[in-house]
């Protein structure tokens, strides 16, 4: 098996390679690991993160350990451009690298360079040589918002590498009571329910968010929907909305901001109706574009309902920044990965539609009729405080 999985990743690489010669992600992928030197550190504390999301799911965390030893050498890994790119320049951090690729060779290098007192990666990416490099220098590893599913190779009759993988862990801080049990059935047992570090996340900002007066005067105290993370399948859809509610404002930001995504996006809108953040000057306007990174989760103070992209392709965003807020919570039919998806649906603060007459059926629900509408809100809000705690859970086991 383990010959399997080192021939799989170098056909990986090989496809990545031939991809980064017409492809801007995958040429940064490639090029962010060519020829790179490791920071040597005599001892540092080590995160590494799939993405940009897996970042903000972990920073609770990262910035308690940076509060609590402020003298330790963070090193941090993205294994993906979207988060590397990004945060690569983040104060939390002494240095930020591209995981290499998962060689044996790379492992021992890497590992010997950065010198890690401890490992903490965020959610998933479970890397088998990474994973034995650390347990056969006996360094703790901590997975922190671990979610399993049945569905995962782990539990799977051919999953036994994966299962080697997952006993080299030091312990599994877990989101839910089903994940436990799933590894408990195949003997892992150093397992913690301690919840989801996005909680505290989102809930941090949403108590000291930061002000954004351009779009305090954009939306002149107008009702506004905002649309986060979204992908062209959603842009329709949204489109859609616009002359229905003449009265109120759009707010989308795309979850790519290329100018062709955006100018393909303005073909979609009414003529004349939207304006671009980077040049926004006619503040009458019915809609605004974010054609920037990094506002999206300072925006949803503004909003009174918001619509989280990606639920008709591989799976929604983030909603929990706006349901932090008070937002109720609209989505594609692609949310059965994410947990806080099915409870704010559950509780009647989530709404998963699956085309243009499902989204106008719920939008006029929560516009028309104010019970509905402060029921979802409040909910919403009620379940983003009545979850936070999993950093402190961590931070306790980890002091300990």
């Amino acid at each position: 098996m383990l010959l399997l999985y080192n021939l799989g990743l170098r056909v990986y690489y090989a496809l990545i390679r031939f991809f980064s010669l017409f492809n801007k992600k995958a040429a940064l992928w490639i090029n962010g690991r060519r020829d790179v030197k490791y920071t040597p550190f005599n001892q540092c504390i080590w995160f590494h993160f799939a993405s940009l999301g897996e970042f903000e799911q972990g920073r609770p965390v990262l910035e308690q350990i940076k509060s609590d030893h402020p003298q330790s050498k963070i090193v941090i890994t993205f294994f993906s451009p979207s988060g590397f790119e990004i945060r690569k320049n983040t104060p939390l951090a002494d240095v930020v690298f591209y995981l290499p690729l998962d060689t044996a060779k790379n492992a021992a290098e890497f590992i010997a360079a950065i010198n890690p007192t401890v490992a903490i990666f965020t959610k998933y990416e479970y890397w088998y040589h990474y994973f034995n490099e650390l347990h056969t220098r006996g360094i703790p590893l901590y997975v922190i918002s671990g979610i399993f599913r049945p569905g995962q190779v782990f539990f799977k009759w051919y999953g036994s590498l994966h299962r080697r993988m997952l006993s080299f862990v030091s312990h599994f801080f877990v989101q839910d009571e089903q994940s436990k049990q799933l590894l408990q059935s195949i003997n892992i047992t150093n397992v913690t329910i301690s919840g989801d570090t996005r909680f505290d996340r989102v809930w941090a900002n949403a108590q000291n968010p930061k002000p954004l007066p351009e779009i305090v005067e954009f939306i002149n105290n107008q009702k506004t929907f905002i649309a986060g993370s979204t992908w062209p399948a959603d842009e329709e859809l949204i489109a859609a909305l616009v002359n229905q509610y003449p009265d109120c404002k759009f707010i989308i930001a795309p979850h790519e901001i290329s100018e062709e995504k955006i100018n393909k996006l303005i073909t979609l809108l009414p003529e004349n109706a939207a304006t671009r953040f980077s040049q926004i000057s006619n503040l009458t306007s019915q809609i605004l574009i974010i054609d920037n990174i990094g506002m999206l989760s300072s925006l949803y103070q503004y909003g009174d309902i918001a619509f989280i992209g990606g639920g008709f392709g591989a799976g929604i965003h983030n909603t929990l920044e706006a349901a932090a807020f008070g937002l109720p919570v609209i989505f594609g039919p692609n949310y059965d990965r994410f947990k806080e998806a099915k409870d704010l649906i559950a509780i009647g603060a989530g709404f998963s539609i699956s085309d243009e007459a499902s989204l106008k059926k719920v939008v006029g629900d929560l516009v028309n009729n104010v019970i509905i509408y402060d029921s979802a809100s409040k909910k919403a809000h009620g379940y983003v405080a009545d979850n936070i705690g999993a950093t402190q859970t961590i931070m306790n086991y980890i002091k300990g």
